[in-house]
């Protein structure tokens, strides 16, 4: 979004108590009242182009994304399959997960408890039963 500051400047007043601030005419002295009513103008002007111009930022440059998915394979076999992550809905593949800054866990339907490191991708995946259970260990990466 383009600030145009011509119409900024079209708002503001040519002459103020005798003072011209387009160059000619009459000179002269502002009352206080007349400089700060143009200063809390210029404030707001200024704070509503910062304003629009660190949200188009934010779109821009690294917010997180909503949904993500996720190239996961097993380091042992091989195989590979992809998770989709949504941080909006605090889910992983449609299940419920808990979301803090450092990992990613969830239980899912084929009964494995999930853990994704943020940091490194490591996905740790275990798998309970009465005689002990198992864990597989996994890579995850970020879909480009």
């Amino acid at each position: 979004m383009a600030l145009q500051l011509s119409s900024i400047s079209a708002d503001l007043p040519s002459d103020i108590d005798g003072f011209n601030f387009r160059g000619s005419g009459r000179s002269g002295v502002m009352s206080a009242t007349r400089v700060s009513m143009l200063l809390i103008k210029s404030t707001h002007v200024i704070a509503f182009a910062t304003l629009t111009l660190c949200a188009s930022a934010s779109l821009a440059f690294g917010a997180e994304q909503s949904q993500v998915v996720f190239d996961c394979t097993n380091l042992v076999s091989g195989a590979g399959w992809q998770i989709k992550i949504d941080f909006d809905r605090s889910t992983v593949d449609s299940n419920p997960a808990r979301i803090s800054s450092t990992e990613i866990s969830w239980h899912a339907t084929d009964g494995g408890n999930y853990t994704l490191d943020r940091k490194t991708g490591s996905l740790t995946v275990t798998f309970p039963s009465s005689t002990g259970g198992y864990s597989l260990s996994d890579h995850c990466k970020a879909r480009s």
